[in-house]
Formats: structure tokens, sequence, C-alpha cells
């Protein structure tokens, strides 16, 4: 996925590969296979091209060892990543205890609503992987036009639904005019 990701970002600022090369003294046919997902970039090397890009680093160190799914690319996954920001926490409250079956969490986040339960209750605290490729059906934290929210992730033929666990909320339809991308990918409950 880091590839894919990286490719993307050196398309969407217009920087070519060569220019990319010699900005950050790696080799061309490296960059080439980096970006056709057959290599993942050393993290020195990931940094220097991240330098070069203008972007963070660390946004995209969690998808580092992501591997994309046929369905994943379909969705075209790599355009609602979001690479070059990272969140604002207002306030640290304590830590939590990872447990071992989500030892790849990122954060662990208070939930703020009532729409995922009884699955996740308001005021209840999941553990959050950022930037992670969703499936079909996975339960992710989404930016959806300016706002953050925790949604069942569907994807149908044509289109990608958000949906809330609560049958009196309606589904959210993703269309090309609305700002969305996945934050990450809920694990699960802090108990």
């Amino acid at each position: 996925m880091i590839g894919n990701l990286l490719s993307k970002i050196r398309e969407d600022k217009k920087i070519s590969k060569t220019t990319l090369a010699q900005s950050t003294n790696i080799n061309v046919g490296h960059l080439t296979h980096i970006e056709k997902g057959e290599r993942n970039p050393s993290h020195k090397a990931l940094k220097s091209i991240c330098a070069s890009l203008d972007i963070p680093y660390q946004p995209l160190m969690y998808t580092y060892d992501k591997k994309l799914t046929e369905e994943q690319l379909n969705y075209d996954i790599v355009n609602h990543i979001k690479y070059d920001s990272i969140p604002i926490i207002d306030n640290i409250v304590g830590f939590a205890k990872c447990p071992t079956d989500m030892n790849s969490a990122s954060i662990c986040l208070k939930v703020n609503d009532d729409s995922m339960s009884p699955k996740f209750e308001k005021d209840s605290h999941v553990f959050v992987e950022f930037n992670t490729p969703l499936n079909n059906k996975d339960i992710g934290l989404f930016e959806y036009n300016d706002s953050y929210i925790i949604r069942k992730f569907i994807v149908r033929k044509n289109d990608l639904v958000l949906r809330a666990e609560k049958s009196d909320i309606d589904d959210i339809v993703i269309t090309s005019k609305d700002n969305f991308y996945i934050i990450g990918k809920v694990l699960g409950k802090l108990d």
C-alpha cells in the first residue's frame, strides 16, 4: 500500500520520479520498485521521500506493512487516505493498556455519540489503527464532510456506504462531491 500511496502523492504534487530521485538521492529504478509495491523503502529512505514531497512521515508509516486487496484497489482506497495531516488531540486523559489482539492500534478514542450502539456505546473507548485499508463491513473512523464519525464501511458494486448500528440513522452514501477520508480501522473496544 505504501508504494501506491507514494505514487499518488508524487503524481498529485506533479513531481517526476527523476526529480524525486535527485532530491532524495534514491535511484529511479528503486523508486519504481517502491511505487509498484515490489519493495518497501527503508525508514531512512521513507523519511527522505516524505521530506522531498513536503508531507509528514508518520501517516505513511501506518501504511508500511499493509497489502491491498483487489476490492480495496477497486474502490481506490489511496484516494481516501489522509497522508498530509495528523490528528489534533485536545486532551490526554490517560493511557489504555493495549490488548495483544489489537497491538497495531494507534490510539484509544472516546466514542462521541450513540450511533454505533449497542456495539460501541457513547463515552466508551475504542482502539483505532490509523491509515488501514478497510474491507467490506469493517468498522472505521472516517472524516466525512469535515465531521469525524465511526461507522460500518459497506462496499457496494457502484458506491461506498457508511452505516450506523442504530437502524433509525440513515446510511451515508459517499459521492464524488463529498470530502471523505478513511482515518483508520476500529479494532475493538476498551474493556
